[in-house]
């Protein structure tokens, strides 16, 4: 995973994209894994405080083996403290989720994210958004809605949060997308590390409870699968744009069907999976509508030859 200042910036290698983005998704289901094991008895505060002070070190440890920490200097610090609030909304949220409800229910919900990207493209990015595109969105928050609340009988808290996480997430992935521009991806991990550690920090007088046996280990999972799974999604975002490179979260679902059987003797219902079918599809039209809009903004006019 190295990456030397010199290659800082936005890249297009669709490839490297990709599997960074794999690889992110899996050590991020690793990671929710770990949080809803640790989440039966301890707060998401001190859960996530904890695994922002391994990602400190880890981010540290990077800078110093790409350049120095001299790459921690940035000029840019409103825009990592916007991140920085997105992402501990992000991950209180989902971290609540979890505690209510099933792993795979959880990322499944999360889905949404590329939904809401698109939605906030139009307001944010000035991007025309066309109907053929609101149409898939309004399609795949159908699914959302058929994950959240499928018999009717009112909002299932753990459902709103996940979804509250995955509008914020999708925020937070403009953002770094945006940073990625000037900042390497372990600067951006660092930033939001030491915001976190900081902000979680001040309430771990009230929250701490001393962690026992192989609570610690799961705590050490937590602080790797986290950070390396954040920074293999910088990367992803760096290489590739966000339309191409999120759908291939999807497989995500995958590994948290197997993990949330296995872990927890949980399996997604046919809702979920219902759910989960319609915003994937909808998703992935939109990831090829984008692209298509794309190749037809980069053809060149062909110059008259005399």
């Amino acid at each position: 995973m190295a990456e030397s200042v010199a290659t800082t910036g936005l890249r297009n290698i669709p490839g490297r994209a990709i599997l960074y983005m794999l690889a992110g998704s899996f050590l991020v289901v690793i990671l929710d894994t770990a949080v809803k094991w640790l989440a039966r008895d301890y707060s998401p505060f001190q859960i996530g405080f904890l695994r922002y002070v391994i990602g400190f070190f880890i981010a540290a440890g990077i800078a110093q083996h790409n350049g120095g920490l001299a790459t921690l200097k940035t000029r840019r610090l409103a825009g990592h403290l916007t991140r920085s609030v997105l992402n501990i909304v992000t991950m209180l949220t989902f971290y609540y989720a979890l505690q209510l409800i099933p792993l795979a229910d959880a990322i499944a919900i999360g889905f949404a994210t590329p939904l809401f990207t698109t939605a906030f493209s139009g307001p944010l990015l000035k991007e025309k958004v066309g109907i053929r595109r609101w149409s898939a969105v309004a399609l795949g928050f159908g699914g959302v809605l058929l994950i959240v609340q499928p018999s009717g009988h009112g909002v299932n808290m753990g459902a709103m949060l996940a979804l509250i996480s995955a509008l914020c997430w999708s925020l937070t992935q403009i953002s770094s997308r945006q940073l990625s521009g000037t900042e390497p991806s372990h600067t951006i991990l660092f930033y939001y590390s030491v915001a976190i550690i900081l902000v979680l920090g001040a309430c771990m007088p009230k929250l701490w409870i001393t962690p026992h046996g192989l609570d610690w280990i799961w705590f050490g999972v937590c602080g790797v699968a986290g950070s390396f799974g954040q920074y293999c999604y910088n990367q992803a975002f760096r290489y590739g744009e966000a339309s191409m490179v999120s759908p291939f979260d999807y497989t995500g679902l995958v590994w948290a069907t197997l993990m949330g059987f296995i872990v927890f003797g949980d399996f997604p219902t046919h809702y979920i999976l219902g759910g989960a079918v319609v915003i994937i599809a909808s998703s992935f039209y939109i990831a090829k509508r984008e692209a298509q809009l794309h190749a037809r903004r980069n053809i060149a006019p062909i110059a008259p030859t005399e």
